[in-house]
């Protein structure tokens, strides 16, 4: 990204970020509730129209057609139809992307959902859905994954599946970016993405963030960068 603004509303919610965000590694997109991560998300998949500056994803113009079958995306809020079953919602989504059946079958193991295939999507719980929407990003093994706090709602053994999942892509080239507003998820992550107030606050591995601010827990080196940047704009 390079000068990525974005308005909404008649507000500027992001405002000239530049970033770039390496393959090979998780790199966790953290802020709390309204910092613009879902915004930021969204214009790496080319689902927001931007005010000003640029997004590149693998050489190409975010949103471009041929980013279509190379880039996975796990909103928010689970996007899935309700009146049909686990298995009918991803093979629609895997005749979309052209995944093999076989696909299907392998994202299910992935999300813990095996069991559940027949089960319809109306009557799952909330983490539940949380994980369909996950496979189905899965379904054409991307070379991008973008992921809207896919583990909220999730029990600590899936949770802790999932980030093993969440590396294992990131070591075979997978470019992983993951959002999420609880702080102690920041470990997890190879490379962390600080953002507040539509800015991006600071960036780094946890360790480089732990030795720049001198706070061995990652909630408190978040809140004295934050107080930094008050200071400097005040």
């Amino acid at each position: 990204m390079e000068g990525l603004t974005v308005v909404r509303g008649g507000r500027e919610v992001l405002h000239g970020i530049d970033l770039e965000i390496e393959p090979g590694r998780v790199s966790g997109l953290l802020g709390p509730s309204g910092s613009g991560k879902t915004t930021l998300m969204r214009a790496i998949v080319g689902a927001q129209i931007v005010a000003s500056g640029s997004v590149v994803v693998l050489d190409q113009p975010a949103g471009s057609p041929p980013l279509r079958s190379r880039v996975g995306y796990q909103t928010q809020a689970p996007s899935i139809y309700a009146d049909l079953s686990v298995v009918e919602n991803l093979a629609y989504f895997a005749a979309i992307l052209e995944a093999s059946s076989k696909r299907i079958a392998a994202v299910l193991d992935v999300v813990g959902l095996r069991g559940h295939e027949r089960q319809l999507a109306s009557t799952l719980s909330g983490g539940e859905l949380a994980r369909v929407s996950l496979a189905a990003a899965l379904l054409n093994e991307p070379d991008v994954l973008v992921l809207d706090e896919p583990t909220v709602g999730v029990d600590p053994v899936l949770r802790r599946d999932l980030w093993a999942t969440f590396h294992g892509l990131a070591a075979a080239g997978t470019t992983v970016l993951v959002s999420s507003h609880v702080m102690d998820e920041a470990d997890r992550c190879d490379w962390l993405l600080l953002l507040r107030d539509g800015s991006l606050l600071a960036s780094g591995t946890p360790e480089e963030l732990r030795v720049a601010t001198g706070e061995r827990d990652l909630g408190a080196a978040f809140l004295t960068l934050v107080d930094a940047a008050e200071a400097g704009a005040s």
